[in-house]
Formats: C-alpha cells, sequence, structure tokens
C-alpha cells in the first residue's frame, strides 16, 4: 500500500470511530499557502497511531481543520474550535481532540479540531505567530463555511488544553491582532471560550516553561512576555470563559487560570472557574476518574445557562 493511501485509511478508521452519525471532513487550512513560512528542508510532520487512531502529531507542516459534525436532528447550531495541548511541542490529537469532538457531537455541537503549527525556526519567520496565525483562520474559516455546515456564526467558541489553552486564550485576546494579510472582514473572535488546565502567562514565576521555551524562546524580551502573557492582555471585548484546573496539577499552576478569571471579572465578562481538589494535569474529559469528572457537564450547563 502506498503511504499517502495508508494515511488515508487510518484517517478514516480515525474519523469512522468517534461517532457513527457524525458527518465529517478534513480541510487544509491555508491552500493558497501559508503565511510567514519558510522551506524547512528535511523537517516533516510526523504521526503517531496506535489501534489505527492517530493519537498524537508533532513537527506539524500542513495545518488542517478535521470537521465534525452533529446529526442534523441533534444540530443545536454551535460549534467549538479544539485546541489540544502539548506544550507547543506536540497535539495530543486523540484524548484532546478526538474524544472531545464525539463528545461535543454527542451534545448537538460540532466539534472542529486544528492541527495547528507548533513553533518552529525551521519553518517560521516568526514562530511566536504561527499558532496564533492558525487558530486566527481557522476561525474565520468555520465562519466562511457557518451556513453550509448548520452553524450560527455567533455561537461559534474555542476550547483549548494546557498549551492549546493559551492558544485558545491567546485568540480570544488577540482576535484582532493583524498576524497575516486578512482576505476578507470575517471575524477571528471565538464567542466563548473553553480552557482546560491552561496555560495562560508567561511570566517564568507561574508558566509552564516548556511551553513559553517553544513559542517564545529561551530568552525572550520583557515586552514578548507581557505580549503573549494573556491575563494582561484582556479587554471589554475578550469573549466569556468556562475555566477548569486542579489544584494539584503540578505541570501548569493553577494560577494561570486563577489570574485570567480574576482579570475578566474585573471588566464583568461573565465567566465561571472551576477548582478541582485533585485530577492533576492533561485529563481531556476526565471519564471515571474523580470529581474532575463532572466537567462536561457543568460545561454544556453553563453554554445553556449562556444561550450559546
Amino acid at each position: 500500500m502506498k503511504k499517502s493511501s495508508f494515511f488515508i485509511t487510518i484517517l478514516v478508521i480515525n474519523l469512522l470511530g468517534l461517532s457513527l452519525n457524525a458527518q465529517f471532513k478534513t480541510i487544509q487550512l491555508w491552500p493558497e499557502g501559508i503565511p510567514g513560512s519558510i522551506a524547512g528542508g528535511d523537517y516533516k510532520e510526523v504521526s503517531t497511531v496506535e489501534n489505527g487512531i492517530i493519537t498524537r502529531w508533532i513537527k506539524v507542516t500542513d495545518p488542517s481543520l478535521t470537521v465534525f459534525l452533529p446529526a442534523k436532528e441533534k444540530a443545536t447550531g454551535t460549534a467549538v474550535l479544539i485546541c489540544p495541548g502539548g506544550g507547543y511541542g506536540a497535539l495530543a490529537f486523540n484524548h484532546e481532540g478526538n474524544d472531545i469532538a464525539r463528545w461535543l457531537n454527542d451534545n448537538g455541537i460540532a466539534g472542529i479540531i486544528l492541527k495547528y503549527r507548533l513553533p518552529s525556526d525551521l519553518i517560521m519567520k516568526d514562530k511566536s505567530v504561527g499558532p496564533l496565525q492558525d487558530a486566527q483562520e481557522a476561525m474565520r474559516t468555520i465562519r466562511r463555511n457557518a451556513k453550509v455546515w448548520n452553524i450560527d456564526p455567533s455561537k461559534i467558541g474555542v476550547i483549548g488544553f494546557s498549551a492549546g489553552g493559551h492558544l485558545a486564550s491567546t485568540l480570544s485576546t488577540h482576535f484582532n491582532e493583524r498576524v497575516y494579510e486578512v482576505k476578507d472582514d470575517i471575524s477571528a473572535r471565538p464567542d466563548f471560550s473553553i480552557l482546560m488546565y491552561p496555560v495562560i502567562t508567561m511570566d517564568a514565576s507561574f508558566t509552564h516553561m516548556g511551553s513559553r521555551k517553544n513559542l517564545i524562546g529561551e530568552n525572550p524580551s520583557e515586552e514578548t512576555v507581557r505580549h503573549f502573557s494573556n491575563e494582561l492582555q484582556i479587554t471589554e471585548k475578550t469573549p466569556p470563559a468556562f475555566l477548569v484546573h486542579s489544584a494539584d496539577d503540578k505541570a501548569v499552576p493553577i494560577k494561570n487560570s486563577m489570574t485570567y478569571y480574576e482579570a475578566l471579572s474585573k471588566l464583568n465578562i461573565p465567566s465561571e472557574l472551576h477548582v478541582f481538589q485533585k485530577g492533576g494535569h492533561g485529563y481531556g474529559l476526565a471519564v471515571n476518574r474523580e470529581t474532575q469528572s463532572a466537567w462536561p457537564d457543568l460545561c454544556l450547563r453553563w453554554l445553556k445557562a449562556s444561550g450559546f
């Protein structure tokens, strides 16, 4: 079997495994060329496949959207852009991607997984904005296709996990930042954000240092640190947020979520922060875990109460 055919087969198996009722497609994010890209030589993206399912990506060079649409009879019109975590060095594509899309579809919500480029000087003129370029264009792509995908363009949110939470909060606070030449006036602003044990800050005292190093380098300027510390970038236009963190998270300190929530509260932006006593880090839907297993239901209740 040819290599390309093999990966198409794997992808089909992967997608069919999510939901028999889901409609899916995968589309290139930048069919006309990636902005700010440079030739990477031998730099090639790599996927990890387990039991016929792509569970992890590294060295992403071809960003894409994998679009999972719920059955028409269940569709609510709401959609969520999914940003898996992985410290800006990998993408946890299964438990923070595929599983999340399935959960959203089961509840009538479109789940759209973003395979975003991971920061690298080898393929980007400015690695600090590469992921944000992908996230902005992903949000605009969803809105451009809203009618075809049966999505309400005013009910499109973003969910991010760990470093994917940093990207989701960056999109929520830097959606108007001009990081590439936009071909239309479609907004990149999420209508809401769901931030799961997120990296929020680049402040060395409570960031996740691996994510910081990968995104902005070993010796960033104070201006760069502040620019990508999203608790400092919140304005009245920042969307409402639902945040989840565990008190015993040793990878990403809970202060990340707390400072973001506090900054939202100061501007009276309606949001919720749920702190669980245990859970650690990286638990996705937390199926059959301790009290953190409650977060998916709490999130659905928040979305409904917020009109999304």
